[in-house]
């Protein structure tokens, strides 16, 4: 950790009653040393986090788009809660500066891995929640996500729910994806995934994580069925 604790409590413009749990929020698994250490690091917040963040942007989502349909509803809270946009909050805040974390994650680059980031984001929201209560969590997750969710007034496309849809609606097998390489270092890998319909043409999409290529795979499929993103809701 190279950051001082006052500062980040001024990044997050809270301070903490219990400090320890900033500190665990931060305190990364590879920190522990035997299973057992494991209640010593941030996995729990994590999940925490994860259930506090989704409920407080589905509750935005509501209140801020009343005239959208379920299913718009869900694609933008998708969008709002995986791992890009946790990523690009602890961007932000700097978080890469104050995380704890064993010699040998930091020299594979542990700082810059996105999937770290973002799950040390989480802990510091379910630290908020448990040691403010809900409306600190959500005021922080307010701040930090609502110019994310006003970046894009329309809901975003989901190219696996449209495929799926797609092939539901004319009573085809659901899709097949299957990873076909990996490739980069350990802390910044590229996905190929292949996506496939009742066996006949694998497809392959590349991406920073299995979603995001299973995501290109299922545009690269619909392009190869002529079929139109845009107009699909």
């Amino acid at each position: 950790m190279t950051g001082n604790l006052t500062e980040l409590e001024a990044a997050l413009d809270y301070t903490f009653s219990s400090p320890q749990l900033l500190t665990l929020a931060l305190s990364h698994s590879s920190l522990a040393k035997s299973r057992a250490d494991r209640d010593q690091t941030n996995q729990r917040l994590e999940f925490l986090g994860d259930r506090v963040l989704g409920l407080v942007i589905a509750g935005m989502i509501y209140e801020t788009f009343p005239d959208e349909e379920e299913g718009a509803m869900a694609r933008r809270h998708t969008a709002l809660v995986r791992k890009e946009a946790l990523a690009r909050i602890a961007h932000d805040l700097a978080l890469a500066d104050y995380i704890l974390m064993a010699p040998s994650e930091e020299d594979s680059g542990g700082r810059e891995n996105e999937a770290l980031l973002a799950d040390t984001c989480e802990a510091i929201i379910a630290a908020l929640f448990m040691d403010g209560g809900l409306g600190t969590a959500e005021t922080f997750i307010r701040r930090h996500w609502m110019p994310l969710m006003s970046e894009d007034l329309s809901p975003p496309k989901d190219a696996k729910t449209t495929l799926q849809e797609y092939v539901q609606a004319k009573g085809m097998k659901l899709p097949i994806y299957r990873e076909a390489l990996r490739e980069g270092p350990p802390h910044d890998p590229i996905f190929t995934v292949e996506v496939s319909i009742d066996n006949d043409k694998f497809l392959p999409g590349t991406g920073k994580s299995k979603r995001q290529a299973e995501q290109v795979a299922a545009s690269a499929m619909l392009r190869h069925l002529d079929i139109d993103e845009e107009e699909i809701e």
